[in-house]
């Protein structure tokens, strides 16, 4: 899919060279594009607005008419011509680790001829762990905006509205589609999303994509350009916030205990060419956090008072981290062949290479068998590492089918659970299995006995085959984490990421005293992780009484030394920890609801989803398309945060004219029967909707049975020796049957809808 983005891409900007922007010399038109670069280039590094060009003869100045040569043929797949951006506005509010970010722009259709209308497409870039939230569109006469809905509404919506195109390009890129905007016309878009910011150093990184190619700068010199950042910190620790690096010339307007806030507004001659970057620290050196509380609101599916409870490592660099026990179980089945196998094979490897001398390693390859590189975990040492790295290019064939519990049990059996030492199972696993629940009851087994430190269980999916929420029901039975690389090509990357974060732990076995007394206590995930010191560590959850004053953390450092810290409680005013905490709590919850198979738990996580506005397992987006219309803010100005941060849903009213229904957005629960054909991560396919799956079995038919009567040889030699009247008949014949063709496929079609 990406790669038809980037070729439809690279068609509209040959397709962009028609446009005449005429001889007056303040304007200038945009610089070409070398058509030599890589294709990735063409994917959005920034909110990217794109006109979706079927037939090319609309493309023209709608100011200024070309008169140019009319361009026969239509554009399969659709041409994609990015449209120029006239302002752009970014505010991000950062809350601990998580940042909400607003981005409003305005973007004019300036490719397409004043009297013809296409369609746009809205691409999002989004940053670490990034989620839509919203998006709101305005276009003269109409304005659009989306909602999520629970699936039983999706059940009665499917028979009135009509599909659409939205959903994700890639993991972190968002697309959705306006339909008929009118050439020359200004859309004014505001997205909405969050995502997290990464942890390393004792520093927390912001990185909001914002690098703008140069063809999306309007052509006139005379064009005002603005743009405008405003960034709003709260930490919530209540200790000083310093600032260490920023790309943008940000300002600072205001700073408090733990909060910070900065501007920037500028006029310029070409849009931002860097992403957003923006990092700072809380110094310590060493492991400090607090509890912060908040009451629901009154629309609250759940009336139980909210706690998060964190954690910072603080400046680690001279702190001590766990020795390991590493147990990397890694598929080798059949669908893991290609480039996902050797990828997987380079991320194993330097993994590997990146263990200390005093940890402890083995590897087990599975299919529908087990490969075992040794009988027990032995040390890394150098010549160790090299026999396992030959051995994986030995034995890391792909074939066979999938089962999971065989080397996940054996690998339980491989730890030597030595002092001071923390076991970890490492699994890698494109496929989904039928015995899933199963293999989590016996994992849980394993972890109920009376050792100090029990194994840990550190998960990665590849690919949509896989079913994701049991390896985070796995990784949260283990105490462990989890990752995934939904393509191919960011597997060693999200390896190398959360192996270094399995490598860091630097407290364990933490567990919080002083709640006995509250009722209805219930805490996500139920089973504490580890502290990294590559990562903010958060526990959240409900509860009814009254929250002690303060309370303490207990642990295990990695010299067997106990851990015991006071955590002051306090009032959680100016951060919204209901839409902070919302994401992490509704991927643990539908976790929890796969595994139990509870429909009143599913019904509660939709609840959830609809009021914080994080897509979810159990609704959909939809897109409404309103006459009239609010208008979205101006680009240039941005807006006060509002006092309250809860999700308004949309009200449909009798103005809104068309619901469109949007793709599914979520990541499903796996596929068996694709894992047991062994089909490979990436080979889904979107399914085509009944008429086109009707026209195109009669379509398939009719040549089957063409190519029954004759074969390609005979019609070479037929027609070499063929005049050019006979030429002329036999193609008017063809014709002739084509037609006849297409009414039968017709019947049939009409007839596949009858009573729809």
């Amino acid at each position: 899919m990406a790669d038809d983005f980037t070729k439809s891409v690279e068609d509209g900007l040959k397709l962009a060279k028609r446009i005449y922007f005429g001889k007056d010399r303040s304007v200038t038109p945009p610089k070409p594009v070398s058509m030599d670069k890589s294709s990735k280039s063409y994917l959005p590094t920034a909110p990217m607005v794109y006109a979706v060009i079927f037939d090319p003869a609309i493309v023209d100045n709608p100011d200024i008419p070309s008169y140019q040569p009319h361009v026969y043929g239509r554009c399969d797949p659709a041409a994609l011509i990015p449209l120029q951006m006239n302002g752009i506005a970014l505010e991000v509010d950062c809350y601990l680790d998580t940042a909400f970010v607003t981005l409003t722009g305005s973007w004019r259709v300036h490719c397409v001829m004043g009297s013809r209308s296409c369609d746009c497409r809205l691409a999002v870039p989004m940053g670490e762990q990034g989620s839509i939230l919203g998006v709101e569109v305005d276009v003269p006469r109409k304005s659009y905006c989306t909602q999520l809905i629970t699936m039983e509404e999706n059940k009665d919506m499917e028979k009135a509205s009509r599909a659409g195109d939205g959903g994700f390009l890639k993991p972190h890129i968002f697309t959705l589609t306006i339909p008929e905007v009118d050439g020359g016309s200004n859309l004014s878009i505001k997205v909405r999303w969050s995502q997290k910011l990464s942890y390393h150093d004792g520093q927390l990184t912001l990185i909001v994509p914002f690098h703008f190619p140069e063809y999306v700068t309007p052509a006139g010199k005379k064009v005002s350009k603005k743009e405008k950042i405003q960034l709003n910190v709260n930490c919530g620790t209540g200790m000083e916030v310093l600032c260490k690096k920023t790309s943008h010339p940000l300002k600072e307007i205001r700073r408090q205990v733990g909060k910070l806030s900065f501007s920037y507004e500028a006029e310029v001659l070409t849009w931002s060419s860097t992403d957003f970057t923006f990092s700072f620290s809380v110094p310590s050196s060493h492991i400090h956090g607090s509890v912060l509380l908040q009451s629901p609101s009154v629309h609250d599916v759940d009336q139980r008072e909210m706690f998060c409870l964190y954690l910072f490592p603080g400046n680690q660099q001279t702190g001590k981290v766990f020795r390991k026990e590493v147990v990397f179980v890694v598929d080798i089945s059949g669908s893991m062949r290609g480039k996902l196998l050797e990828d997987t094979k380079n991320a194993l490897s330097a993994a590997l290479s990146k263990l200390d001398s005093k940890d402890s390693f083995s590897i087990i390859a599975f299919n529908g068998e087990i490969f075992i590189f040794s009988s027990s975990v032995q040390l890394a040492t150098k010549e160790a590492i090299e026999n396992a790295i030959q051995w994986i290019s030995m034995n890391f064939i792909a074939g066979g089918d999938t089962n999971i519990l065989l080397p996940m049990n054996k690998a339980m059996e491989l730890f030597s659970h030595s002092p001071g030492s923390i076991p970890i199972i490492f699994l890698i696993t494109d496929g989904s299995v039928e015995d899933e629940r199963h293999i989590c009851d016996v994992m849980t087994s394993y972890l109920t006995n009376e050792e100090s430190i029990h194994p840990r269980i550190y998960t990665f999916g590849i690919g949509l085959y896989c079913n994701h929420y049991f390896l985070k029901m796995l990784a949260m039975i283990g105490r462990g984490h989890y990752d995934a690389a939904y393509d191919a090509n960011s597997i060693e990357l999200r390896v190398e990421r959360l192996f270094t974060r399995a490598s860091s732990t630097v407290l364990a076995n933490i567990t919080i005293d002083d709640l006995e007394d509250l009722d209805d206590f219930e805490v996500y995930p139920s089973h504490m992780p580890d502290l990294s010191s590559e990562s903010v560590w958060t526990v959240s959850g409900r509860y009814k009484g009254n929250f002690p004053d303060t309370i303490q953390a207990r642990g295990i450092f990695a010299d067997l030394n106990n851990f015991v810290t006071d955590l002051k409680v306090q009032k959680a005013k100016e951060i919204p920890l209901d839409r902070v905490l919302a994401k992490q709590q509704i991927i643990w919850l539908t976790a929890q609801a796969w595994f139990s198979e509870n429909k009143q738990l599913e019904e509660k996580i939709a609840e959830m989803s609809i009021q914080t506005g994080v897509i979810s397992e159990y609704t959909r987006m939809i897109l409404l398309e309103t006459q009239g219309g609010t208008q979205v803010s101006e680009p240039g100005r941005v807006q006060e945060p509002p006092k309250t941060m809860e999700y308004q849903r949309p009200v449909v009213d009798s103005k809104v004219q068309k619901i469109i229904l949007l793709q599914s957005l979520g990541v499903g629960f796996g596929n068996v029967n694709a894992t047991a054909e062994n089909y490979p991560p990436g080979s889904e396919e979107v399914k085509l909707p009944e008429a086109a799956e009707i026209f195109v079995k009669a379509a398939s038919n009719c040549c089957a049975k063409m190519c029954g009567y004759c074969c390609c040889m005979c019609c070479i030699r037929m027609c070499t020796r063929m005049n050019d009247q006979c030429a002329i008949v036999l193609t008017q014949l063809c014709s002739a049957l084509a037609i006849l063709g297409c009414f039968s496929c017709a019947e049939l079609c009409c007839s596949g809808q009858e009573g729809g």
